[in-house]
C-alpha cells in the first residue's frame, strides 16, 4: 500500500512538472533559463570581487531573463559605471540596469 501511494504521488508530480511545462517561480521562466540567470549574476558577481575598485559587498547582482540589475551603493561616479562595464562584459548579459546610487 505504502508503494502504491508513493507511485501514486510520483505520476501525480510528473504530470504536473510537464503539463505547467517545467517553469519556476518567476513568472513564465524556464528551468534552463533560471539556471542560465544564475549563472550569469554568479558570474558578474565574481568579477566584481576580482576587480579592485568595485565593492561586492555593496553592490546587488539580480539578473531575469539576461538583464542584469545592479542596485545597492556606490562610492564614485566611476565605481558605479565600472560595475556596469563588468557586467555588460559576462557572458549571455542581454541588458544592464544600473540602479547603484552614488553616496555623497
Amino acid at each position: 500500500m505504502k508503494y502504491a501511494r508513493a507511485i501514486a504521488f510520483a505520476a501525480l508530480a510528473g504530470i504536473t512538472i510537464i503539463g505547467s511545462g517545467c517553469s519556476v517561480g518567476r513568472g513564465q521562466q524556464t528551468a534552463g533559463s533560471y539556471v542560465d540567470d544564475a549563472a550569469v549574476t554568479t558570474s558578474v558577481k565574481a568579477k566584481f570581487a576580482e576587480d579592485k575598485t568595485v565593492s561586492a559587498t555593496s553592490i546587488s547582482v539580480e539578473t531575469l531573463n539576461g538583464t542584469v540589475q545592479l542596485s545597492g551603493f556606490a562610492k564614485s561616479t566611476a565605481e558605479k559605471m565600472q560595475a556596469e562595464n563588468i557586467a555588460r562584459g559576462v557572458n549571455n548579459v542581454r541588458s544592464v540596469r544600473n540602479d547603484i546610487v552614488v553616496r555623497p
